[in-house]
């Protein structure tokens, strides 16, 4: 084991933590607290639920991404100008983009749902969902160069 699989792993870790809480909260929280808990109620667990979902993603699911997304794109010699190449840096490229688009999405959301406008902080959702999904897809489909 090398100290880039621990970086790797460590981006790898973050982003199934992001996602698997995204699909946690979309496919078990949300449908369990609609279905069980009075609107007060389930109120204040779904906002005490994405704050801490926010906290969690401005401490620790960000800086590991930014952080560890760095080092890899620099280990592996990726240049700005190596993202107009075919293969890897337009892939590269695409996954960027849309983890951008992600996380204004979700900010978007975030700001939606303090601003009492729910069908915006829904679509917002799942567009982060969505997209989100998306990083990954393309993360997959990166070549091992």
């Amino acid at each position: 084991m090398t100290w880039w699989s621990v970086v790797r792993f460590l981006h790898v870790l973050s982003a199934a933590l992001w996602v698997g809480g995204q699909l946690t909260v979309s496919l078990v929280v949300l449908p369990l607290a609609r279905r069980l808990l009075d609107e007060r109620r389930r109120a204040e667990v779904l906002t005490a639920v994405g704050r801490r979902f926010g906290i969690f993603t401005a401490a620790v699911f960000l800086p590991v991404q930014l952080a560890t997304g760095v080092a890899i794109a620099w280990h592996k010699g990726v240049t700005w100008a190596s993202l107009a190449d075919p293969g890897y840096g337009r892939i590269l490229a695409a996954k960027l983009v849309l983890f951008c688009a992600v996380m204004a999405a979700a900010g978007l959301h975030g700001w939606a749902t303090g601003a009492a406008r729910p069908r915006l902080a829904r679509a917002m959702a799942v567009a982060s969902l969505v997209g989100s999904l998306g990083v990954v897809l393309l993360a997959t489909t990166l070549p091992a160069t």
